[in-house]
């Protein structure tokens, strides 16, 4: 039935363009009709990091200072990186800046803001707002301190700070060793990293406190792989508010 149509499509397509009509066949206008123009959409600037651009807030009794890189000792392919000085009641602490984070110490800004060179790179955007928690937690560190609490839960469970230790060295003069009582038939000592202080307010407590809040919160990683909280009975070692969903017995 659509033979001579098709045949005639053919012969109209395979002459050449100066003998086609100026009028082109209506059966042919759907396949020859021109594309549309492209849609243009609308560009805007990328998200800034919220955290990384909120000012750093530094109380009273501390001091917030930037040291310039030392050209000392840096190679061709190394770049100096400046630190930045903490100081306060409880400690000195320091950390050093990558290159691509510019820090305005304006003092008409409420505090020192945190920017980077290039905010389409993916690593500067990530490490904008990682730069700015980590030195708003040495702040927070050095003027109030950082602690965690450990909880242990189950029969005959309990923590106690000792002056020495039978199965591990010290590491540093006047180091302090936990002593944990979870289960085992042999001593778990763990000696207390420097900078932290441990004190057992209860047989069932531990606390944990220092400056540095990653030192602490990795100790009490550390003490929590020895007991972790299981989920039958809701035994184990809990850091702060720490909770677990108990499961229901297995019964064959």
């Amino acid at each position: 039935m659509f033979a001579p149509a098709r045949r005639r499509c053919a012969q109209w397509a395979s002459r050449p363009s100066n003998q086609h009509p100026e009028s082109t066949p209506t059966f042919l206008l759907p396949a020859f009709a021109q594309s549309p123009a492209p849609r243009s959409f609308t560009t805007t600037s990328p998200c800034q990091s919220k955290i990384g651009s909120m000012p750093l807030s530094i109380p009273p009794g501390v001091t917030f200072e930037i040291k310039a890189p030392s050209k000392k000792g840096t190679g061709a392919r190394t770049q100096a990186l400046s630190t930045a000085q903490i100081k306060g009641p409880l400690g000195e602490l320091s950390m050093q800046i990558p290159p691509y984070i510019i820090i305005d110490q304006d003092p008409k800004l409420p505090g020192p803001t945190l920017s980077i060179q290039d905010r389409n790179d993916r690593k500067q955007r990530a490490m904008w707002g990682t730069t700015r928690a980590y030195l708003q937690n040495h702040i927070l560190g050095v003027s109030e301190g950082h602690s965690a609490i450990l909880r242990f839960v189950g029969v005959g469970a309990r923590a106690s700070v000792e002056d020495t230790a039978t199965t591990v060295k010290s590491e540093y003069p006047g180091q302090k060793f936990v002593n944990l009582k979870v289960g085992y038939s042999h001593p778990v000592e763990l000696g207390i990293p420097r900078g932290v202080t441990a004190s057992t307010p209860q047989p069932t407590r531990l606390l944990l406190e220092g400056p540095e809040r990653e030192v602490v919160f990795q100790f009490a990683a550390n003490i929590r792989a020895w007991r972790k909280p299981e989920p039958y009975k809701g035994k184990g070692i809990f850091v702060n508010g720490e909770t677990i969903k108990l499961k229901n017995k297995k019964i064959k």
